[in-house]
């Protein structure tokens, strides 16, 4: 007769705490939406963040097209990067524009819906303590918050969709749903499309699954099974195998280069991003190169200005210590728990020894960023499991580790904030690509050449594709031109409709590009006619236009402008 109110109470007791567990995983969700917020009109729009929109606006990225009657359906963008946010963002641009918050605000969105899902995977594996502190690190974390937010990599649907996938294959291990199965496949065939680098964290999912659960993963193991998730990966990454099976395999062949000449810089990045400062001069600006420092406006701008003084304008977090602790307490894990920690430490070392050793890639903050949010799942399981064998005396440490690796993570997340409202974006994210949008609309011209890096696709996007946009470093920046090539740049200057676009020399990309350009346009007898100079909001002049104009003694000899 005692059973019964004894379950009702325990029941009562568990609602209880998963209600206050909900509602405080709600909250870290809703600070990571307001905080990506903050940051979204802070920074202009970058080059690689506006790609995706390469394939609807023109000039059109035709890298692969499928033609299905008079319509063009693409596919890729590049041989590792698949369309996937394109047709994501199809409707959204089409309803919005293309603001700085009709960009940015969505990947905010499936950043903050990755958290809740990465919750919901901890509290499967080892209960409400490991994910709500699991959850509190990943939200507050300032390299998944920014690299979300500016989504340049991209990165925002990798994280979503593979810790959806994880999810649903560890509902499918403990309920049996076949359904959940197809679909966690699914999710990963999409990441892989999206792309193709999400092989790294695949395979290492797949290798530590089979190191670690090999008696687990057999026990499910039938063959309808196996056909069934090959059948969903496949059908989730289609559009890449049909590319693929048209193009000689050209993502393996074309990307899978070893080059282990660079290990030491990849590991301090990849060190630098646990900490949270591998951002710093690259994102925003340092203090020092800022013209015109724009002073805070409001009482939230005010505050966090005032933070970054008090706490000595933190550019270091704890995560990294934290990480190292998690590692020296993982032996006290037992059972399931110790499993997972595992599963995530090899899952993590098979994913970066692959970006470690393959050519271009694992050597920017975008490669390495997709290791999250394994640290985080091994830190919280870690500690949870030593708060367990230590007995509940330990729980007080517990909150205030998480407190202090949350709040150092806050202190350095508000540096980057206080300093992109005082200095601005660096050269890839200068808020001037706004103003010379808007001049560009109003400029007459038949050909717009961008003769450097980092403006085609940005133009691209704030226009509607309405400026006829060309690709002009190259052939420019090579070394040596052929006489075809030559004759092509001599084309551009000499015609009257050309108009061209580059970086300031300061800030050129292709360092000495527009001056090469000058140099052989007056060898032909013309020189640079400047329209304008766009500086961004805190006085750096950051972009030239201008056409070329025949010299006197060449318009003398040259009775008519080449058409």
């Amino acid at each position: 007769m005692l059973l019964f109110p004894l379950r009702s109470q325990i029941s009562r007791r568990n609602l209880i705490r998963q209600s206050r567990s909900t509602w405080c995983v709600l909250a870290f969700c809703a600070f990571f939406v307001l905080a990506g917020a903050a940051f979204i009109p802070l920074l202009g729009i970058q080059n690689d963040e506006a790609l995706f929109a390469s394939v609807f606006y023109k000039p059109w990225n035709d890298f692969y097209v499928v033609r299905i009657g008079h319509s063009r359906v693409p596919l890729m963008m590049m041989s590792y990067l698949g369309t996937l946010k394109s047709w994501l963002y199809r409707p959204i641009l089409r309803i919005f524009g293309p603001t700085v918050f009709a960009v940015r605000l969505p990947v905010v969105l499936a950043g903050a819906f990755t958290v809740w899902l990465f919750y919901l995977l901890l509290r499967r594996i080892s209960g409400e303590r490991a994910a709500l502190v699991g959850a509190a690190l990943l939200a507050t974390d300032s390299m998944f918050l920014l690299t979300t937010c500016f989504d340049w990599g991209p990165v925002a649907l990798q994280h979503l969709l593979i810790v959806g996938g994880l999810l649903l294959l560890l509902r499918f291990y403990q309920q049996g749903s076949t359904w959940s199965l197809f679909s966690a496949f699914l999710l990963w065939g999409l990441a892989f499309w999206d792309k193709a680098l999400a092989v790294w964290i695949l395979s290492g999912i797949g290798l530590a699954g089979i190191a670690i659960f090999p008696r687990q993963i057999f026990r499910v193991t039938r063959i309808w099974r196996i056909a069934m998730a090959v059948v969903a990966f496949f059908l989730g990454s289609l559009p890449l195998w049909v590319y693929d099976l048209n193009q000689n395999y050209e993502t393996f062949h074309g990307n899978a280069v070893l080059d282990t000449s660079d290990l030491h810089n990849k590991t301090m990045l990849l060190l630098n991003t646990a900490r949270g400062q591998a951002m710093f001069g690259w994102l925003v600006d340092e203090d020092v190169q800022a013209v015109h420092p724009h002073p805070p406006h409001g009482l939230f701008q005010k505050a966090s200005a005032a933070l970054s003084r008090l706490a000595g304008r933190p550019r270091n977090s704890l995560m990294l210590c934290a990480f190292v602790v998690a590692l020296l307490l993982t032996p006290l894990a037992r059972g399931g728990e110790l499993r997972a920690i595992l599963f995530g430490l090899v899952a993590m070392v098979v994913a970066w020894v692959q970006m470690a050793v393959t050519a271009h890639a694992g050597g920017s903050v975008h490669h390495v960023i997709l290791l999250w949010p394994f640290p985080q799942l091994v830190i919280a399981l870690s500690f949870v499991a030593a708060v367990r064998r230590l007995g509940r005396g330990a729980l007080p440490a517990l909150a205030a580790v998480t407190v202090l690796a949350a709040a150092s993570n806050l202190l350095v997340l508000n540096q980057y904030y206080a300093q992109a409202v005082r200095d601005g974006g660096a050269v890839n994210w200068t808020d001037a690509v706004f103003p010379l949008s808007n001049y560009m609309k109003g400029v007459s011209a038949s050909n717009v050449f961008c003769v450097d890096w980092g403006l085609l696709d940005t133009l691209r996007l704030l226009s509607h594709g309405t400026i006829p946009l060309r690709v002009g470093n190259d052939p420019v920046s090579k070394p040596e031109l052929s006489a075809e090539e030559t004759n092509d740049v001599k084309g551009w200057v000499s015609d009257p409709g050309s108009v061209f676009v580059a970086h300031t020399p300061e800030f050129e990309f292709f360092q000495g590009v527009n001056a090469k350009l000058a140099q052989m346009a007056a060898g032909w007898g013309y020189r640079k006619d400047m329209l304008t100079v766009i500086s961004d909001s805190y006085g750096r002049p950051t972009f030239e236009v201008y056409r070329f104009k025949a010299s006197p003694v060449t318009a003398a000899v040259l009775p008519t402008a080449r058409p």
